[in-house]
């Protein structure tokens, strides 16, 4: 094969290849771009079945603001409805969800990848089997407990159960990540002078960072994005944005405003970009490295 043949067909690979990359990030990333569009316009024009580039240019939107776009759907949302207190007790449950599940995560993770014992295999497989049921089907053993304790509808009571939900993929992940750490180094921080959880503490848990962000990670947008737990176990005042969001849509018997939803929604994903954005060098690392080796 000639250099110009196999120049044509190396450039032809490049554009089949950029092509694909193209349609691809257009098609991850369209409907998120058309949610952001469409949350400043308002509801004929972002559902408008006549025509669809009326969500484009803003017709009705226009005539009912003077302007192509508006904030109305924001300014609905997060004062008029108080999303705001809805992002708050987000925070609160986020944070000490990620806080308390790699706490235990950690030290269970580090326990059972040093145990000799056969049980620690078994308790990994207890802990598999309970993390792929259904989160309804555990929610609703919680539910008889809580009403009878008077608990139910807190934000405390929730966050334990996320903590139960998430604790066998903590244990899990962080095992793994143990794994790879040999245990020399345990060894010689002991001989040092160091105890057991010096050592851990000292030595391996600075080893140990990319694989905790990367759990942590993983922990924060399951409390973050979850809906089936928090519908069911929060009182309206105390619930989180997801469930919110839903109830911006309305129900059968009651009338709702989507365009409410649509700004709350592009409020709550926004975080979760620039969260993912900041630490990809982290998740990368953790994925695939998890810790030095040697």
């Amino acid at each position: 094969m000639s250099s110009s043949a196999a120049a044509r067909r190396s450039k032809g690979l490049i554009w089949l290849t950029a092509s694909f990359v193209v349609l691809w990030i257009f098609i991850a990333a369209g409907p998120f771009l058309w949610t952001v569009w469409g949350s400043f316009k308002v509801q004929p024009d972002f559902f408008s079945k006549a025509d669809w580039r009326n969500a484009l240019y803003g017709v009705m939107t226009t005539a009912e603001t003077g302007s192509a776009f508006t904030g109305g759907g924001y300014f609905g949302a997060w004062v008029e409805q108080e999303f705001w207190r809805n992002t708050i007790n987000t925070g609160i449950v986020v944070f000490f969800t990620v806080v308390i599940s790699l706490t235990l995560g950690t030290l269970g993770g580090y326990a059972l990848a040093r145990s000799g014992f056969r049980y620690a295999f078994w308790l990994l497989m207890a802990g598999l089997v309970f993390r792929a049921m259904p989160h309804i089907t555990l929610v609703s053993g919680f539910l008889l407990p809580f009403f009878e304790w008077n608990v139910w509808g807190k934000l405390s009571t929730t966050i334990i159960v996320l903590v139960a939900i998430n604790q066998p993929f903590t244990l899990w992940m962080l095992h793994s990540f143990f794994l790879n750490i040999p245990k020399d180094m345990d060894e010689s921080a002991m001989v040092d002078g160091c105890t057991r959880f010096q050592a851990f503490r000292y030595v391996i848990i600075p080893v140990m960072w990319p694989g905790v962000i990367t759990t942590g990670l993983f922990s924060f947008l399951l409390a973050y994005n979850d809906f089936a737990v928090t519908a069911v176990l929060l009182s309206s005042e105390n619930q989180t944005m997801v469930p919110r969001i839903a109830s911006f849509l309305g129900t059968v018997r009651e009338t709702g405003d989507v365009m409410f939803a649509v700004a709350a929604a592009v409020s709550a994903m926004v975080p979760l970009f620039f969260l993912v954005l900041f630490f990809q060098r982290q998740i990368v690392s953790g994925l695939t490295a998890g810790a030095v080796k040697g």
